[in-house]
């Protein structure tokens, strides 16, 4: 079974949809924001239900899509490690595997293009597809001329990497400029004019392109940088500060996981420890209940353990259900000297209108860092 590949023609950009079959879980990789609607209405068309979104590199050329997939779908954003797309749930390594239904893929780290570029391998149904972004393009290569980029990381990434994949694999790149839709790693290997030579002729080669600049390169690399929520297009109160009384404010929760990433702030999860075992947590957040079971009542050793929890300088990020008693917390550890915050929504937002959680807001419904059990 072939990905569904689907173009932008603006930036030509291919962006591919890959789904199981029996369990109709999807992942798509690379989406384009100006085909929100189109790709919301594939999933429909197909039955599937999207639960990764995934990007090969922090694009230059066009706005990514995967924050606004997540908010419609409940999706997952997954993201190369090293390429600064700190609002990504899943920050990928060489090696990792992303599952979806009985399907997976597998990330190969290929810098060049820029530091954290990645492929995904997808064998399936006894094919071998893998997806180069702009890494291994048709009778071509991504440019190496900004954003970090590196002649000679990439020919090394190509050469010594996808070249020794089998010659019957599938390639997908990112983008093609004459309306090829795949080629195979044999064709690559042996007729890609840009890779014909040895490695000081191709870093000579790379030097002397002279592309122009993308067109869109300072909007669209900060905002895939966000996962493409932006802040000229409803993106800045994801990093907005709402003021509050009796604490140093409301924060919604893609700040929060900002601040934990950049090392200035530590997430207290007030909720109990039953909700924390059975309903999901954050990986590193401080499980501190503020009121706990039997008669729920307030938890005595409170100030003693978020004063032990939150080093001196830093911010405390009080977390529940939907946020009520991340407040009551919030006021409370600012009275203890602290400088807190409320994550708006909590882990699991406000109720719908069959009284189901999870389905309007929260930390799971923004698709960021998640377990269970």
């Amino acid at each position: 079974m072939n990905p569904i590949q689907l173009f932008d023609p603006a930036s030509s950009t291919y962006t591919y949809l890959l789904f199981d079959a029996g369990t109709r879980e999807a992942l798509i990789i690379d989406p384009v924001d100006e085909q929100l609607e189109r790709d919301l209405g594939v999933l429909r068309v197909y039955g599937l239900r999207l639960v990764l979104a995934v990007e090969t590199h922090a694009h230059a050329d066009h706005v990514t899509s995967a924050g606004l997939l997540v908010e419609h779908t409940g999706a997952r954003t997954a993201a190369p490690e090293g390429c600064g797309i700190r609002t990504a749930a899943l920050q990928l390594r060489d090696g990792a595997e992303l599952h979806f239904g009985r399907e997976r893929i597998r990330a190969l780290h290929t810098p060049g293009h820029t530091a954290g570029s990645m492929c995904y391998l997808w064998e399936s149904g006894g094919l071998r597809h893998v997806f180069t972004g702009d890494t291994l393009l048709i009778n071509g290569c991504g440019r190496t001329d900004f954003q970090s980029g590196d002649a000679a990381a990439l020919y090394r990434s190509i050469t010594e990497k996808l070249f020794t994949l089998p010659e019957d694999t599938l390639v997908w790149p990112g983008h093609d400029y004459q309306g090829r839709e795949n080629s195979s790693i044999g064709a690559e290997k042996r007729g890609n004019a840009r890779l014909a030579g040895k490695l000081e002729e191709f870093t000579t080669l790379m030097q002397e392109l002279q592309l122009p600049r993308p067109r869109r390169i300072d909007e669209a690399v900060p905002a895939n940088q966000q996962s493409g929520l932006r802040h000229d297009a409803g993106g800045a109160s994801l990093q907005t500060v709402r003021p509050a009384e009796g604490y140093a404010g409301n924060i919604p929760p893609q700040l929060a996981w900002q601040w934990v990433q950049e090392g200035v702030g530590v997430i207290i999860d007030v909720r109990t420890d039953a909700e924390r075992e059975w309903v999901g947590f954050v990986p590193d957040a401080v499980g501190l209940a503020w009121k706990q079971w039997p008669g729920m009542q307030l938890n005595p050793d409170f100030d003693t353990a978020l004063r032990a929890a939150v080093p001196l300088g830093k911010k405390a990020l009080m977390l529940c259900r939907s946020g009520v008693r991340s407040i009551a917390a919030a006021k409370r550890a600012t009275e203890l000297g602290l400088e807190a915050y409320n994550i708006l929504e909590g882990f699991e937002g406000d109720p719908d209108e069959h009284a189901q959680r999870g389905r309007k807001g929260g930390w799971r419904f923004h698709g960021l860092p998640w377990r269970q059990g």
